[in-house]
This record gives C-alpha cells, sequence and structure tokens, in this order.
C-alpha cells in the first residue's frame, strides 16, 4: 500500500491540508478539538510526517546529521548512542552516513547529509579535509569528534591522548616491563598526538620508543603485529596498541606464532569498547568516555542551533586506564 500523505490526514479529519501541517509542526494556532481530530485521523491511517520534509517546511530543522568514519567500530557506534539520547531528549532525530575512511568518500558523504538541511552536523573520527568542514561549518553548526582540529566555527570533542597513551606505557613499566612498542594509528593528528604521548611516557622512564607504523583497524593490528615477529632479534615484552580493534588483530596474529598473552607478551588496547569487555579477551585499555563525547557533542549542536549559531565549543575529556587480563608482569 502506498504511504499515506497530508492530503489523505486532510481528508480523513475533514478539514485543510495547511490546518494538517499546522497540527504537524506543533501550532498553537489551532482548536483542540480540531488538533484532536487531525491526530486521531493520522493514528487511523498510520500517518507519520517525513522528517526532512517538515523541515524543508518550517524551515526550522529537528535533524542532526552524524558522519561516522568506521561502521566496523564499535567506538563510534557507543559515541552515537550518546549522541541518540541527548538528541531525543531534546526532540531531534540523526541521520547518519559514512565514508569508509576514504576523504573523497567522506566528502561526499558530507554532501548528502547537508542536502537534508539538518540544525547540525557531527563528524566522528572523520577524514574529510579541513577546508570541507570549513565550507559546512560556515552553513550551520558543526562538531567534530575523535579528531584534534583548529577550524573557525567548529567546536571538538576528544580525550587527552597524550596522557592516555602515558597511561598505558606508566601501567606497563609499573608491572616491570622496558621494552615496549607502539602501533601507531597511522597519519592522523589523534595517531600523532598518541604517538608522541608514548614516546615521552618512555623517554620519561629512560626507555628508547620503537614505534610500527598501523592503523586504526583489526587488519591493521594484524599486520604490526606480523612486522614486530619478521624483525627477528629480542621481541618486546608488550605492545600499546592504536585503539582496541587495533589490539585485537594483534591478539591474533600473536596467537597465530604460539605466543601467549600476557605471559609472552602484554597488550593495551584503546578507548574500552564493549569489545575489550568481553570475557574471552578482557582486553587492559585506556578508557574514553564513548557516551560522554557522544552527549557533549549533541549538547553543544542542539545549543547552537536553539541559539542561532553561538560560539563553538572544544572539549577535552580525560581518559582513564582499565586494567584486564592482556597485561602482566614480563617473564625472567
Amino acid at each position: 500500500m502506498a504511504r499515506p500523505t497530508m492530503e489523505d490526514v486532510a481528508a480523513r479529519a475533514g478539514v485543510s491540508r495547511a490546518l494538517v501541517s499546522l497540527v504537524m509542526r506543533g501550532s498553537p494556532k489551532v482548536s483542540e478539538r480540531r488538533r484532536q481530530a487531525v491526530l486521531d485521523a493520522a493514528a487511523e491511517l498510520d500517518y507519520a510526517p517525513h522528517a526532512m520534509a517538515r523541515s524543508l517546511a518550517s524551515r526550522t530543522s529537528t535533524l542532526l546529521g552524524v558522519l561516522v568514519s568506521d561502521l566496523h567500530n564499535p567506538f563510534f557506534a557507543e559515541i552515537v548512542d550518546g549522541l541518540d539520547e541527548v538528541a531525543r531528549a531534546e526532540g531531534f532525530e540523526l541521520i547518519i552516513n559514512t565514508g569508509g575512511l576514504d576523504p573523497e568518500r567522506e566528502r561526499d558523504a558530507v554532501g548528502r547529509l547537508l542536502s537534508f538541511r539538518p540544525a547540525g552536523l557531527a563528524l566522528l573520527g572523520a577524514a574529510v579535509p579541513s577546508a570541507d568542514i570549513a565550507d559546512a561549518a560556515r552553513r550551520l553548526p558543526v562538531v567534530v569528534v575523535a579528531r584534534p582540529a583548529r577550524i573557525a566555527r567548529v567546536g571538538t570533542v576528544n580525550d587527552d591522548g597524550r596522557l592516555g597513551a602515558r597511561l598505558a606505557v606508566d601501567h606497563l613499566v609499573d608491572v616491570g616491563h622496558t621494552r615496549i612498542t607502539h602501533f601507531d594509528g597511522g597519519r592522523t593528528t589523534e595517531a600523532r598526538i598518541r604517538r608522541d604521548g608514548y614516546a615521552a611516557a618512555m623517554r620519561a622512564h629512560g626507555l628508547e620508543p620503537d614505534v610500527i607504523r598501523s592503523e586504526y583497524t583489526d587488519a591493521g593490528g594484524e599486520k604490526a603485529a606480523a612486522r614486530l615477529l619478521e624483525r627477528g632479534g629480542e621481541l618486546p615484552t608488550a605492545v600499546v596498541a592504536a585503539n582496541d580493534v587495533n589490539a585485537v588483530g594483534a591478539l591474533s596474529t600473536f596467537a597465530d606464532a604460539g605466543l601467549a598473552v600476557p605471559d609472552d607478551i602484554s597488550v593495551v588496547g584503546y578507548d574500552n569498547t564493549a569489545l575489550s569487555a568481553l570475557r574471552r579477551i578482557a582486553l587492559t585499555t585506556v578508557d574514553q568516555p564513548r557516551a560522554e563525547m557522544g552527549q557533549l557533542a549533541a549538547r553543544a549542536l542542539v545549543r547552537r542551533a536553539q541559539a542561532g549559531r553561538g560560539k563553538p565549543e572544544r572539549r577535552l575529556v580525560t581518559p582513564s586506564l582499565v586494567v584486564r587480563s592482556t597485561t602482566a608482569p614480563p617473564r625472567r
């Protein structure tokens, strides 16, 4: 059956289409009797107003666009949970798109989100070029999450990655490790911040940093662990992975090579996603408060949308360490 329209509701209620539109927008200019007649007709027809059409008609959007860089990483799903919680409480809905970690695809995805004329836009770990983010920010409120940025009119929500990396190194040193390798997250600004934090913490303990280039994926973790094993010589006794999914990839390669974790090598992840807490993984990891980050981003967008843009907010949350079963003192 065809989806019921506003005209169908008007015919069922015996009123004009314009009056149905007023009711759907929550206008106070409609009598209670007529309002109830329209709502009853809409319920009988199972009619729900199209969010985009409603936004275009009223010029007041109740949509928030969300670009998720990597749908395979539970970190972003947990940020979306926080976004959605605040958005629903404030009467907004989310529309979500992805670009698969590819800058050109993400640029197109942003364009498609903007075509819905949302009230604001959240970019989660996005690889979109800064110039495109700045262009979007001239049109509507924008918040970038999990990507440090200094772009005019753009808000940010990040954790202190330098501190997070230091927490991981300090924990490993405290339990006796001195040969600690870092699988980094690649060329992103966030990865550089964590890499610098790792190197600074190692030097603070009088230790030599050892970085293997990787990326924020399980495949990246598998490849980095394979390169580590192929180098020959004495293996490190611990690894600080780029994030949780990278750590899981490394765990897989180590297991295939016959290395026991944490007996032969300890592993620390980053993010503290639900994946890391699974009993058979039990990953020691650095916690980013994912839901809180999503909530902060949503509140910032809603405040700016309701206040006629306003000043962008830049928030830095504090990470913490969660110790589980993948770290232990090295074998003597």
